[in-house]
This record gives structure tokens, sequence and C-alpha cells, in this order.
């Protein structure tokens, strides 16, 4: 058998060398913006319940909100806790389990997680029993006489 006669190789070492310089830089950018992307898409939501473009939004009233307790509302899609722990008082939360993204509710005992049994204060939205280890991302609201405000 006879080798065809092909003109003499212009690869050398250098331009071998180049190539896989070049192939081992794309594949590292390729892979951290891969692997960013995935991070990004795993990341838990903090609060998915922005008011806006600053506009304060009413989404309840002081009167529904029990004393020592807490209702669920909504704002922009999201579901949103929000609690009276003395008279006169109003805090909100996200109602996204910081734990699994399932959505907490309110229970004589706190903030409840169905998914996994997490518990969270009422007034501070702090974890009160596990699996969850980071308290629920709090949202901004003011009172207006009776009415609840996200701002």
């Amino acid at each position: 058998m006879t080798t065809p006669n092909l003109p003499p190789s212009t690869h050398t070492a250098a331009t071998h060398s180049a190539c896989t310089h070049l192939s081992r830089r794309a594949l590292l950018v390729a892979g951290g913006a891969g692997t960013a992307l995935a991070l990004a898409a795993c990341a838990p939501a903090r609060n998915g319940a922005d008011s806006g473009a600053g506009t304060p939004t009413e989404i309840a009233l002081l009167s529904d909100v029990p004393v020592g307790g807490a209702v669920a509302v909504m704002l922009n899609g999201s579901q949103v806790i929000v609690s009276q722990p003395t008279e006169g008082t109003v805090v909100a939360f996200s109602a996204i389990c910081t734990h699994a993204g399932c959505m907490v509710a309110p229970e004589k005992t706190g903030l409840s997680c169905p998914c996994h049994q997490s518990l969270f204060d009422t007034a501070t939205g702090a974890v009160l029993q596990g699996p969850a280890t980071e308290p629920l991302a709090e949202v901004s609201v003011t009172l207006d006489g009776d009415r609840v405000l996200a701002t």
C-alpha cells in the first residue's frame, strides 16, 4: 500500500498549542457561563413581592388583620403575609418559605410551611423551627389610617 503524496504539514507545535489554548479558553468561558446560569436558576427568591415603581400599593386593611395574628394577601401576583404583632403595628413578609420555596400560611403557632414543617415567627419572620435556616424576606409596609400600604 502506498501513501498519497501530501504537501508538507504546516501544523507545528506552536500552532497546536495555540489551538489547544483557545479551545481550553472557550471551554472555560462556556463552563463558567453555564455554571453562573445554573446557580442563578437555583437561587431561592428572596422577595417576589416588590410593590413596583415606588408607588405605595394598598394590600390590606389593618382592621382585617387580627392583633397577634396574620393574614395572607396578594401583591403583584405574589403572596404576602401581613401581621399585626401588637395593636396598631404592622409588618409583612414574603410567603415564600426560605427552605424549599413553598407557600407559608398563618396559623396560631406562627407562619407554617406545609412542605417540610418549617415554622416562622409572625412578628419577625424569624425561623422558629427548621429545616429552614433563613428568615422570611420582609416586605416594606406602612400604615395610612386603616390602610396597609406596601412601599
